[in-house]
């Protein structure tokens, strides 16, 4: 029988788990995870208004209720916990399925006042991240801290990312209460005094990220009105003729070129899409940000945009920035930093040029914050495929044991899957005494006394 190690419960690493599982009877599959959650981005970067999204977790549940595998949450693998080379002692072989786990800065001044913050801080916070009090700063004593005092936002972006927290900041009580969202956050956004924001691109709408059917979602917000200037509009040599353009951007700029002819309505939110714009600074007012101050840009000819030396100063007391994600290096492997990923030859890890027999990647370390979670099927599938086909070799190897007993023997003790059933039943009895629905447990001690049978 053949141990395998997977590395993150998001859908890369399920994805992985059940092709080796079901493409090999001979494979038995531990999923470890450091959170005592599965289930990854689809709990904790999908937004909650996102239900069809998801409900993809019930197609991971049934991954990780397979007879060979076995979910371990809990477990940290590193310099504080268990280090990647006692991994590799205990397992076959380990697949790494860990995502790109930090954002993009912009790295102009002013990004660090008070009121700035990056989307993935936002996303977690109202995803209920356990994480996210370690990261709180900008003296914000607590998760009010983002919309208090706020009346006109910023999200300087044109990807998916942005548009869910554009989406959310323009959400209201009725149709965020039927949701997920830990309760503090939803009483933060339901007294939220934001009603203006702006979602700002550097090039022009044929060069935008997101979807369309994200993009539409907004022109469906109630008691919201989305506009863009016609004017920023025509400065992309596309927007003339998007004949030429692929059938997604074509779709994205009809989009656009409706609102856009739309006289104004009169909401309580407005939001609006703006292009070719570089954010170059943020601007403090008494004693956080106040604005962000743009430079014009106009295409270059190549794909890219160059800067006019013209400026225009946007106000906002909540700036969120959503420009990308990057990998960060795993302790004991190796790393491209320019990629942000791990070297690999068809998911197969590679030290100095040479297969490092073992060791596999997949998802986002493995090929970059790229596609959408339907992209991981295949990823992990040629990464499997891999293993597979080196399993002979890998199973030659004698194990100590039954890597469960071995972890514990450590002083590891893992969340399995009985421990996270405690989790979601603790979410149903809080959600069932606040008169909602299922509702998440947004900190470490709440989520681990459910573990343990300590929830009230």
């Amino acid at each position: 029988m053949l141990h395998v190690a997977v590395v993150g419960s998001g859908p890369s690493g399920c994805y992985t788990a059940q092709s080796l599982v079901q493409l090999d009877n001979d494979v038995c599959v531990d999923v470890l995870d450091r959170l005592p959650c599965p289930y990854g981005l689809v709990r904790y970067g999908v937004a909650p208004d996102h239900e069809k999204i998801k409900s993809l977790q019930n197609n991971l549940r049934t991954v990780l209720e397979h007879e060979r595998v076995r979910f371990l949450g809990g477990v940290r693998i590193g310099p504080d916990g268990v280090p990647g080379a006692r991994l590799r002692e205990l397992y076959h072989a380990v697949v790494y399925c860990v995502g790109a786990a930090t954002d993009r800065h912009l790295g102009i001044p002013g990004e660090e006042l008070p009121g700035s913050w990056s989307a993935t801080e936002f996303v977690s916070w109202y995803s209920g991240h356990p994480d996210f009090p370690e990261h709180e700063r900008n003296g914000a004593p607590d998760h009010d801290g983002f919309v208090a005092g706020a009346s006109s936002a910023v999200v300087i972006g044109v990807g998916n990312v942005a548009v869910d927290v554009t989406r959310m900041l323009a959400r209201g009580a009725t149709e965020l209460s039927p949701t997920d969202i830990p309760q503090g956050a939803l009483t933060a956004l339901t007294a939220s005094r934001v009603t203006d924001i702006d979602m700002v691109g550097r090039r022009g709408p044929s060069q935008a990220r997101f979807t369309t059917k994200e993009l539409r979602e907004l022109g469906s917000l109630p008691d919201t009105e989305v506009t863009v200037d016609p004017r920023e509009l025509e400065l992309d040599p596309a927007y003339a003729d998007p004949s030429g353009l692929p059938a997604p951007q074509r779709r994205n700029v009809e989009v656009l070129r409706g609102w856009a002819a739309s006289p104004p309505r009169g909401t309580r939110h407005r939001i609006r899409l703006r292009f070719f714009l570089r954010p170059v600074e943020l601007l403090a007012e008494a004693g956080r940000v106040g604005a962000v101050r743009f430079e014009r840009t106009v295409p270059d000819g190549r794909g890219g945009v160059t800067g006019t030396g013209r400026y225009e100063d946007i106000a906002a007391q909540l700036v969120l920035r959503s420009v990308g994600y990057r990998g960060v290096p795993l302790e004991g492997l190796p790393f491209d930093a320019a990629s942000g990923t791990v070297p690999h030859l068809a998911g197969r890890v590679l030290r100095e040029g040479a297969v490092s027999p073992g060791e596999y990647v997949a998802g986002w370390i493995k090929r970059g914050p790229t596609g959408v979670i339907g992209t991981n099927r295949p990823c992990a599938k040629e990464t499997v495929m891999s293993l597979l086909e080196d399993a002979a070799a890998l199973a030659g190897r004698e194990l100590p044991g039954d890597p469960l007993t071995a972890l514990r023997a450590d002083g590891v003790e893992p969340v399995e899957w009985p421990g996270w059933q405690s989790i979601e039943r603790a979410e149903a009895q809080l959600g069932a005494s606040l008169g909602r629905g299922v509702v998440k447990l947004p900190d470490w001690q709440s989520l681990m006394n459910a573990v343990h049978g300590g929830a009230r």
